[in-house]
């Protein structure tokens, strides 16, 4: 997995070449951007090919000590900072938290981010709106204004802090099978993927009748269920919601048998192939894409939404048996991306969100059967082998246990306590 992920930075990163700016001339003030270490420890080669084909983010007017990042790190901005430099080309998560200043108190808000795909020596350039706190792409349009920035970068030099070289490896190996196409696909049409949903009421209560038909606030709750049915139902504002493949609730098909729906349920091939044939039927390999969109969005933005979709997604994988004795390629990959992603999750998460149900374990243990199963190509059972191995020794998880001992403990309640 190693020597692919190897190839895969060369073909992402091979037309780098080579340029003149020295590493000090490169490396930032590090008042501005914390973490400037990658700079300086970077192969002088390196840092000229990359400061010559990389990719430049101007992001003017930044207010100090908001926290933004790319990719896997993050800095808190100083009063130099304009931007970031020597971006390898390709894919990108550009992330950001508004911060008020220490006299306010010094509260950070919730995470903003966005993909974005660069081009070699691609000058992206925006400006920090403080009246909805978020940067304003528009001036990149401007080609007059991006010609200006060009042809001034030495001069903005050193106030543009260096990409973190230390974390690309980390970065493609989780973005590996990502693409511009799928990215833009699944990114909310606002272009902003948000860490807090931003949502308004179902019903706008502009009209007499609507309010009356609201449940009355005047009386204490008598139950939790009476106190969730009173609050006003809440959907996502128009265009800032994930668009993530739909999962179809019911995973047979239409006019199926009992025998039938019992099989699909076992075996969820069915919901799978629906997936697939709606949302990715020419590029099935896409849906690893998805998945690993969705992992970045938990992971980096600090979206749940996109833990809860990685879920859903990783079920439907690993039960799907026929697909998995089909699908030979889809499966190699999915453990390719699994081996990276379970290698970036520290090990309390399992523990504070994961194990609550027991979810991983058992899903996995679920595919590690099927994996072993008659009829599954020989190097995906070998490969699952190897990956089982790696994770019982990691994690100290068993994937072996009766899954009889991951049933639910049946817990009295005290007398008078009801649980809606």
């Amino acid at each position: 997995m190693m020597h692919s992920l190897d190839q895969t930075i060369s073909r992402r990163y091979e037309k780098s070449t080579t340029s003149t700016t020295s590493v000090s001339q490169a490396a930032p003030d590090r008042a501005d951007m914390a973490g400037s270490r990658s700079v300086v420890d970077m192969d002088p080669d390196v840092a000229r090919r990359l400061f010559e084909e990389g990719a430049f983010l101007v992001l003017l007017g930044v207010p100090q000590g908001t926290e933004l990042g790319i990719d896997c790190k993050s800095w808190q901005v100083g009063p130099r900072f304009k931007g970031v430099k020597m971006i390898p080309p390709g894919i990108h998560f550009l992330h950001y938290c508004s911060a008020n200043p220490p006299s306010c108190g010094g509260e950070i808000g919730p995470k903003t981010g966005l993909f974005l795909t660069l081009k070699p020596r691609e000058i992206l350039l925006a400006n920090w709106d403080p009246k909805t706190e978020d940067l304003d792409f528009s001036a990149s349009q401007n080609e007059e204004e991006v010609s200006r920035i060009r042809a001034s970068l030495r001069d903005l030099d050193p106030f543009l802090g260096p990409y973190p070289y230390e974390v690309m490896r980390k970065w493609v190996s989780l973005t590996d099978r990502l693409s511009q196409e799928v990215a833009s696909s699944l990114q909310p049409l606002s272009g902003r993927v948000c860490a807090f949903s931003d949502v308004v009421p179902v019903v706008d209560f502009r009209h007499t009748k609507d309010r009356e038909e609201q449940p009355r606030n005047d009386t204490a709750c008598q139950s939790m269920k009476e106190g969730l049915d009173r609050l006003p139902r809440m959907k996502h504002r128009e265009g800032t919601e994930l668009r993530f493949s739909t999962i179809p609730e019911k995973n047979y098909p239409p006019g199926a048998t009992p025998a039938e729906i019992t099989q699909c349920s076992m075996d969820l091939s069915y919901a799978l192939e629906t997936v697939l044939e709606k949302n990715h039927r020419l590029q099935p390999l896409n849906l690893l894409g998805e998945l690993q969109f969705a992992f970045v969005c938990f992971l980096i933005g600090n979206v749940y939404e996109g833990f809860e979709h990685w879920k859903r997604l990783l079920v439907l994988l690993c039960r799907a048996e026929e697909a998995m004795r089909e699908r030979k390629e889809l499966y190699l990959g999915l453990i390719a991306v699994l081996y990276h992603q379970l290698g970036e999750i520290p090990p309390d998460f399992f523990v504070d969100i994961v194990s609550q149900d027991n979810f991983l374990t058992s899903t996995l243990q679920d595919f590690f059967q099927f994996a072993s199963g008659p009829g599954v190509d020989g190097t995906l059972r070998k490969r699952a082998e190897k990956f089982k191995a790696h994770l019982t020794k990691k994690f100290r998880w068993d994937f072996d246990a009766d899954l009889d001992d991951c049933a639910p403990v049946v817990v009295e309640l005290p007398e008078g306590v009801t649980i809606d």
